[in-house]
């Protein structure tokens, strides 16, 4: 299924190099990878694979998080790296798309061999990071500690202190002063549907929200369309689900799942299978969690009017082909979710001009970009009558196809 997801990303690019008659060599240029870096990292006896991915960096360093799962395989890597140079290149800053990952269940770590497990993975891609090279952050099973234990073992490496070697730092050391990193993705979610709602006219006057995925990223944006008052109906996890038609609140759902460990087990609301989540009406659907999770076997259930993608690679070809036929609206995943590149951006300007920001200031600017990226994406969606997601491609393939004309890199 990993291996689809790449060449889910390759079919997006056709569709919309041939609506935006842009030359076809663009595609074969952007499908070749700057570097692909395996390795095997021995820990407690043991050995785990490891990568590192850099798939272009003709606007700018390479950038992308790391992630520590059990599942993580190269196709994978490979994709979120390519989503990643897509993703930076819609909202225009100035990065290209990398991820990097290890073969390993971190739930199973104690804190001893995730810090011994960071510094031997530091140590295998050193070489090829650098805060004007590659620069990564977080993302599944790994934390601002683990950014910490990246960075000092970085500069134990090149003999000087390197804060701008990774982004999602503590705050102590190079992180944001005052902004909190782990609300960035959903805060400029927030941003790009409220975009959206003024942009489409869908008569959507109380709005309900159902949110696949609480964790980071959902439980932000769930705050965030709380605050704005919208009403949020149901939340999955990977443990179950909960649904209260009068709504739920946020604070107290998080919460109890700290306490509890599943929403599910929550008593603001009925317990609900978590498949069956995709078949409840609202107006606003947001999958939250992992990829491929609506599909041509659940899509046909869904009842709303406007998709969020916050995951990466949330909707199969097959189920977004669907779904827009039906009308449904899909504001996909490289301009819904890249609140949090945008803001790890703020975070490495920070460390290279050592100017600090308010968080206020930081809010407004995230708040700016993703506004004028998603007017952007509406212009071009309305220009070639197409849907938001070819739309959004077309922004990128456009600025990454200029940027390698005058680079001389296509001709």
């Amino acid at each position: 299924m990993k291996a689809e997801l790449l060449k889910n990303t390759l079919n997006y690019m056709k569709r919309a190099i041939s609506v935006s008659n842009k030359p076809t060599n663009i595609l074969f240029t952007l499908s070749e990878f700057h570097n692909v870096k395996k390795a095997t990292i021995s820990l407690k006896k043991k050995k785990f694979k490891a990568f590192r991915v850099q798939h272009n960096n003709i606007r700018g360093p390479f950038k992308g998080g790391v992630r520590y799962h059990q599942n993580v395989d190269l196709d994978e890597i490979k994709t979120l790296a390519f989503l990643m140079t897509l993703k930076c290149a819609t909202v225009g800053i100035p990065y290209g798309g990398a991820k990097g990952g290890v073969q390993i269940n971190p739930k199973k770590l104690t804190k001893k061999d995730l810090e011994e497990l960071t510094r031997k993975y530091t140590r295998v891609i050193a070489n090829d990071i650098g805060p004007n090279r590659d620069i990564p952050a977080p993302d599944l099973g790994t934390d601002s500690q683990i950014m910490a234990w990246m960075m000092d073992e970085y500069s134990k490496i090149q003999g000087e202190n390197q804060f701008a070697i990774c982004t999602s730092k503590p705050k102590e050391i190079g992180g944001l002063l005052y902004y909190d990193r782990t609300q960035a993705t959903g805060e400029g979610g927030i941003y790009v549907l409220e975009a959206a709602l003024s942009k489409f006219n869908l008569g959507i006057k109380n709005p309900t929200a159902v949110i696949q995925g609480f964790g980071n990223v959902g439980h932000f944006l769930a705050d965030f369309l709380f605050g704005k008052g919208f009403k949020i109906i149901a939340v999955s996890d990977s443990k179950g689900a909960i649904f209260n038609p009068k709504g739920l609140d946020p604070h107290n759902l998080f919460s109890c799942k700290e306490v509890e460990g599943s929403v599910a087990f929550c008593a603001s609301g009925k317990k609900i299978k978590k498949e069956d989540i995709w078949s409840l009406p609202c107006d606003i659907l947001i999958p939250a969690a992992l990829e491929n999770e609506i599909n041509k076997y659940n899509c046909r259930k869904i009842k709303t009017k406007i998709i969020l993608e916050m995951a990466n690679s949330p909707t199969t070809p097959e189920a977004d082909k669907i779904l827009t036929q039906k009308g449904i609206i899909i504001i996909p995943d490289i301009l819904a979710n890249a609140g949090g590149v945008v803001v790890s951006y703020f975070e490495w300007v920070q460390n290279l001009s050592g100017y600090i920001w308010d968080g206020k200031e930081i809010s407004d600017k995230l708040q700016k970009i993703m506004t004028e990226a998603f007017s952007e994406v509406y212009h071009q969606h309305d220009r070639y009558s197409t849907d938001l997601r070819t739309a959004a491609y077309i922004i990128a393939i456009d600025r990454l196809y200029k940027a390698m004309k005058l680079r001389g890199w296509i001709r």
